[in-house]
């Protein structure tokens, strides 16, 4: 019994020892760091975004007192009811009001306050008037405060679009593309760790690496799982056309995009080829930068975390197109294929998409390349006399 219990304790000292001081403990104790600060990311960018996307704005063409008196009331009210339940007024002169709301222009109104606060109209679409036509009576109401105040009775007159209700139609859209790229992204993209993790622990992928370039190896694993990931998906958008013919109207219809439906939906196609390859790539730099498989299973934990983070921030930014955040999504290799899916959503330029595909491309060689060059280091330094022939080898390769 005693021996038995020398030999538990040694083997518990040495398996403990091993977990304790090794680097991949590092990252198991920021586990659950990464699911509470993603979670309250995700409530707090949901929130925000959703804020931006609900934000209603309508021009104001009136003249300057009456202008003045309008913003004047809008604001007591704001402070009075909630920022929420009153739209927001943006001073505006022109001379035909409904140009405003015109798709081709850059606005984003759903609808214009015009004619004066003594005949005041309301122009925009059949469900923007009857949304917001009472809040604003009330508003003209509150700036005729003062003169002799009687109960407002706005004119309406209905367009078949406007700018801002557009506009919102397609952040929708921006935002269902952009989940589901990341979903099918976080799911299908570990099969490339588990294909390396086998290959790693039967010793495969070393016999691999004597014959041909490792750059080859990692090339061809990345290409080889994203076609089993297409396949995939093809099977399960083929499910999914048949449930919507099911349905039939009882689906519900996102707002078309700025590109258009077959060329967003190529897009899509080409964003989550290049999502899936820039963390698949970054996978297999784990895989090679780690010595066990319990090291490449922890260690990707960091990165697909982090993946979600960037997401997060092409989520943040999707209302803020042009501005810093923005762009910074959209270039930043990561987080670029959920931003750029966003822009075709929202506008309808084409040589931007390109320019992003072979941006993102570039980065796909690098980090192979990277992970290539761990690979050879690591085996290198493993050494051994059953390894002289794979390392001769190695060492001849370019």
């Amino acid at each position: 019994m005693p021996e038995l219990l020398r030999a538990a304790w040694v083997i518990a000292r040495r398996d403990f020892a091993a977990i304790i001081f090794s680097k991949a403990f590092f990252f198991f104790l920021l586990g659950p760091v990464f699911p509470l600060a993603i979670g309250i990311a995700a409530g707090s960018i949901g929130g925000q975004v959703a804020r931006d996307i609900d934000r209603p704005s309508f021009a104001l063409v009136m003249a300057a007192p009456d202008s003045e008196a309008a913003l004047a009331a809008r604001t007591a009210l704001a402070t009075q009811l909630g920022e929420g339940r009153v739209p927001v007024l943006v001073a505006r002169q022109a001379d035909k009001p409904e140009r405003l709301l015109d798709a081709t222009q850059d606005t984003r109104f759903l609808g214009v306050l015009t004619g004066s606060l003594a005949d005041p109209q309301l122009i925009g679409t059949e469900a923007e008037i009857e949304r917001w036509q009472g809040p604003l009576e009330l508003l003209v109401e509150r700036a005729r405060a003062g003169q002799a105040a009687q109960p407002a009775k706005l004119e309406t007159r209905a367009v078949a679009q406007s700018s801002g209700a557009q506009e919102q139609g397609r952040l929708v859209t921006a935002q269902v593309g952009q989940a589901l790229l990341v979903l099918l992204t976080m799911l299908l993209a570990g099969m490339v760790l588990s294909n390396l993790v086998e290959e790693k622990t039967n010793k495969i992928i070393e016999i691999l690496a004597a014959a041909v370039p490792i750059d080859a190896i990692f090339l061809g694993k990345l290409f080889a799982m994203l076609g089993m990931a297409l396949i995939g998906i093809a099977c399960w958008a083929g499910l999914a056309v048949i449930a919507i013919l099911a349905a039939g109207n009882g689906m519900p219809q996102l707002p078309a995009p700025a590109t258009g439906w077959p060329l967003f939906l190529g897009l899509g196609v080409a964003y989550f080829a290049m999502a899936y390859l820039l963390l698949g790539s970054l996978f297999l730099g784990i895989g090679a930068m780690a010595t066990t498989v319990r090291e490449v299973q922890t260690l990707s934990m960091p990165a697909t975390m982090g993946q979600l983070l960037f997401f997060f921030l092409a989520s943040y930014s999707v209302t803020r197109l042009g501005e810093p955040i923005e762009i910074f999504a959209a270039a930043f290799p990561f987080s670029s294929p959920f931003a750029m899916l966003a822009r075709a959503a929202q506008e309808p330029d084409v040589l931007q998409h390109l320019l992003a595909l072979g941006w993102q491309a570039a980065w796909v060689l690098l980090l192979i390349r990277f992970g290539a060059r761990l690979f050879r280091r690591n085996v290198l330094k493993s050494g051994g006399g059953a390894k002289r022939g794979l390392i001769a080898g190695l060492m001849a390769k370019p």
